[in-house]
């Protein structure tokens, strides 16, 4: 006789940790998330449910297939994944387990998640985030961000902190990490009304993109002067 473990029936919703990449829509009208490993070519919105990645016709989690959303119990071992190259750019998840899920020793597979709050690391230079800004990568339909300071901006798409939350919707909350366990910045609540957090990161985003439109109006100068002494 094979022995099952107990049906677990929580009164609140289990917590998880994951790391993911933010994706922005192509018109720039919705906001997500797409995976690292299984299941990354299926980008997912704060709130969804899983399929199965292989095409089969079964609700995940199923028992004999690899299909549902993952995430950890612990925190730390979430953020552990992000030190690795290929995850600096990811940012780190807590979310609430939703519907049917299997256990695991280290977290959980399951139907439906709900993203609750999006630690997004700092720039790429080392400076405080305050925007995400196009990865130069993405999904079809989507553009992939990453974390970036005002100076690194330049002329890429790119969306403040606040604006992501708006565009995401479900309350969604971001908050500006330094890359460890501390939040370096307050929480930045979803865009119902803006605050000096937001209007500040509004200005750097505008700022970088002027800077970005002198340096090539300075170059076009330039080039065009040099043009007119050689003829």
């Amino acid at each position: 006789m094979r022995l099952r473990l107990p049906a677990e029936r929580p009164t609140e919703p289990p917590t998880g940790y994951k790391i993911a990449h933010p994706v922005l829509s192509q018109d720039g009208t919705r906001a997500g998330f797409t995976g690292v490993s299984l299941g990354g070519a299926l980008p997912y919105a704060v709130l969804d449910d899983a399929s199965c990645v292989y095409g089969l016709r079964h609700r995940p989690p199923a028992r004999r297939c690899d299909c549902g959303f993952h995430c950890v119990h612990d925190r730390a071992a979430a953020e552990a994944l992000l030190c690795t190259a290929e995850h600096r750019a990811a940012v780190l998840l807590e979310v609430s387990v939703l519907g049917a899920y299997i256990r695991f020793e280290r977290g959980f597979r399951y139907a439906r998640q709900r993203v609750r709050t999006v630690t997004a690391g700092p720039c790429g230079c080392g400076a405080a985030a305050v925007v995400l800004a196009d990865a130069e990568w993405g999904r079809p339909g989507w553009r992939a961000l990453a974390a970036a300071c005002a100076g690194c901006v330049r002329g890429r798409t790119a969306v403040s902190l606040a604006q992501f939350a708006s565009l995401a919707g479900h309350g969604l909350r971001m908050v500006a990490g330094d890359g460890g366990t501390r939040p370096s910045h307050a929480e930045l609540p979803p865009a119902d009304g803006l605050g000096v957090p937001e209007l500040v990161a509004e200005a750097a985003l505008l700022q970088a993109r002027l800077d970005w439109f002198q340096s090539q109006l300075a170059r076009l100068g330039e080039a065009g002067a040099g043009g007119g002494e050689q003829g």
